[in-house]
């Protein structure tokens, strides 16, 4: 039976490691401040909001959501943006994805200031990750799989890790961390995605296994090498009328079988997601510390 990677567990260490660095800072009589555009009415985007909420008040980083109705303008929202990137006080800006068909999300991204962007999307950030230059944002949810590879002592270095899925927020950061040199790095990265071919024999040679591909359950123990390393950041409802909600949570990976024959892996909920609002914290940090001058901690 696999080892389950408690993300809850290590979320609360690398938060004890924030606040130490925070209490710091306050005694200097800083504090680190992230300003939060939410744009409609979207249930889930709502729910992760209120969640960033809650974090920084629990760690002590002060924090603002502007909400904005739906109807908003892609002009507006930039001048909105225009406005934060301008305050000194405001030391990390985060526009909630998704955001509504008739604005350009790209165009949003690359409007925040590279040295505000904790979500670390913007192409500046994005090009310093391809780089390997540490300087830049690490998007949160990558950061925090390499946390939990490192934390629990699986480390990258020469395995092949195998990535189902491409995305700018997960799937390619998180390879391009995996590819560096570095000591969360130096693996051999393998991309899959939908067209690919012979996926089961890709996914076999992965001694690290992420799946990011969003859709449940998809990564069965067929596909998984025995003793491999598999981390599911897939969040997926699916109908189940025993719940009270009409539905549960299920990752990527179906787990009851591949726990079976892993060596560890994550759960869902409870592995990857408390780590990717932690990241988030850190990068508001590093954001405070980088407008001071000071070198903020990384991966």
């Amino acid at each position: 039976m696999a080892l389950i990677i408690d993300g809850k567990k290590i979320s609360d260490e690398i938060r004890k490691e924030i606040k130490d660095d925070l209490d710091s800072l306050r005694k200097r009589g800083i504090l680190p401040h992230l300003s939060v555009i939410l744009v409609g009415d979207n249930p889930a985007s709502h729910v992760y909001v209120r969640m960033k909420e809650k974090a920084c008040t629990e760690i002590g980083i002060s924090s603002e959501t502007l909400r904005v109705p739906e109807t908003v303008s892609q002009s507006e929202l930039i001048g909105m943006i225009d406005d934060l990137n301008g305050k000194q006080s405001v030391n990390g800006i985060l526009v909630q994805l998704p955001l509504p068909s008739h604005i350009n999300e790209n165009i949003i991204l690359e409007r925040i200031l590279p040295d505000k962007d904790v979500d670390g999307f913007h192409p500046v950030n994005m090009g310093k990750l391809a780089a390997g230059i540490k300087e830049g944002f690490i998007p949160a949810t990558p950061a925090g799989i390499v946390e939990l590879l490192m934390r629990t002592g699986n480390y990258p270095e020469g395995k092949n890790v195998v990535i189902v899925g491409r995305s700018n927020i997960v799937g390619k950061p998180v390879g391009l961390l995996l590819l560096h040199k570095a000591k969360y790095g130096n693996a051999t990265v393998t991309f899959c995605h939908s067209k690919t071919r012979d996926l089961k024999m890709i996914t076999k040679s992965a001694d690290i296994l992420i799946a990011a591909i969003g859709i449940p359950e998809m990564i069965t123990k067929e596909m998984i090498k025995p003793g491999a390393v598999v981390i599911d950041v897939g969040v997926n409802r699916v109908e189940d009328k025993s719940r009270k909600k009409g539905y549960r949570l299920v990752g990527d990976v179906k787990f009851d079988e591949v726990s079976k024959i892993a060596s560890a892996i994550t759960p869902v909920p409870g592995g990857v997601g408390p780590m990717t609002i932690t990241m988030l914290l850190r990068n508001t940090l590093k954001a405070c510390k980088k407008s001071l001058g000071e070198q903020g901690r990384m991966s």
